[in-house]
């Protein structure tokens, strides 16, 4: 099928559950049979929000239309983005492999990415666990149990890094028990060293729950700093975190002889690729934004909210989230005011 034939089935579709009828511009179809999967490249954002329709319903109704597994849209804007983050992220990578040889274990699939930006499941598939020897434990995963950070520690294992993972626990309140669990068994299914690292959060927790600062900031920081101490004192010379939003050379860091790796940052991923990516392992995405303290800080303080607003819009702006979740995740910030 090729895009004009694709364009007037589109149009169909949306005839058929009532949408406007509106001019559908596709600049490329590629179908990949092993995945049962079909990606429209659309040339603009607007195009694609053609293609994709009103709460996902046109590309919803087209996927069984078409009887195929699953259907992705992209726009050509955002895949050229995508693809010059990653080719800077390969240019920071040739200046440091001759002194951290564990990077060329990301030389091939940062390769593959620039080749097909679209979907990161290839990552997190076990056949990409490389026959290269290295040290083990060959990389700390600083590991939250959210979303991001179980990719890297997924991707992290079956690319041969030999992860050994570390949690900061500052108490419930900021790990609630649910999490801690999905901790527990992911890194029991991959069979990776797993530790917690007790922290002393009280001071952070009592200002924040008496509204002189907004929690995450500082909350982070002190993370970082335990977990950095902790592979400093273990001798690990790289760190592997979650970080979406420093793409390109910034997602390659050197401090103190220690190689820092934000590795969805890194091969320039979406929040929605991640989702994807970690769901056959039984990861599953928070409902709401932030932990327990979050959520409590919002209720009592409503103006901390507009602060948790800036970091979605900001993950926005990078084309890290699309629209349509990030209005969901504030929502659920501002929905709290109905607890009040």
């Amino acid at each position: 099928m090729d895009a004009d034939e694709l364009a007037l089935i589109i149009r169909e579709v949306r005839a058929e559950i009532g949408h406007e009828d509106m001019e559908v511009h596709i600049a490329e179809v590629i179908f990949n049979r092993e995945r049962d999967e079909l990606l429209i490249v659309a040339p603009d954002r607007s195009d694609k929000s053609i293609i994709i329709g009103k709460g996902g319903w046109v590309v919803g109704r087209l996927r069984e239309k078409l009887g195929i597994g699953s259907v992705h849209v992209e726009s050509e804007i955002d895949l050229l983005m995508r693809r010059e983050r990653v080719k800077f992220a390969l240019e920071r990578l040739d200046e440091l492999k001759g002194s951290f040889r564990k990077l060329s274990l990301l030389e091939k699939p940062l390769r593959k990415r620039l080749e097909y930006p679209v979907g990161l499941e290839f990552l997190t598939e076990e056949s990409n666990e490389s026959s290269d020897v290295i040290e083990e434990p060959g990389a700390a995963v600083a590991l939250s149990g959210g979303t991001d950070s179980s990719f890297s520690l997924i991707a992290s294992f079956n690319l041969g890094l030999k992860p050994v993972a570390f949690t900061a626990d500052p108490g419930t309140i900021v790990l609630p028990g649910h999490v801690r669990r999905a901790v527990d068994e992911l890194t029991a299914s991959l069979g990776v060293r797993h530790e917690y690292i007790s922290m002393d959060f009280s001071e952070i927790q009592m200002n924040a729950l008496e509204g002189k600062f907004h929690p995450c900031g500082r909350c982070s920081s002190l993370i970082e700093e335990a977990i950095m101490e902790k592979i400093k004192n273990e001798g690990i010379d790289t760190v592997i975190f979650g970080d979406l939003l420093s793409t390109g050379y910034g997602s390659l860091q050197v401090t103190d002889d220690i190689l820092r790796v934000n590795l969805p940052a890194l091969f320039a991923a979406s929040k929605q690729e991640l989702k994807s990516a970690v769901s056959s392992y039984g990861v599953r995405a928070p409902s709401g934004f932030g932990c327990p303290l979050l959520g409590e800080v919002h209720r009592r303080y409503h103006h901390m909210r507009r602060y948790s607003i800036q970091r979605i819009l900001r993950e926005t702006r990078a084309g890290v989230l699309e629209p349509g979740e990030a209005l969901e995740l504030i929502w659920s910030i501002c929905g709290s005011r109905r607890t009040n």
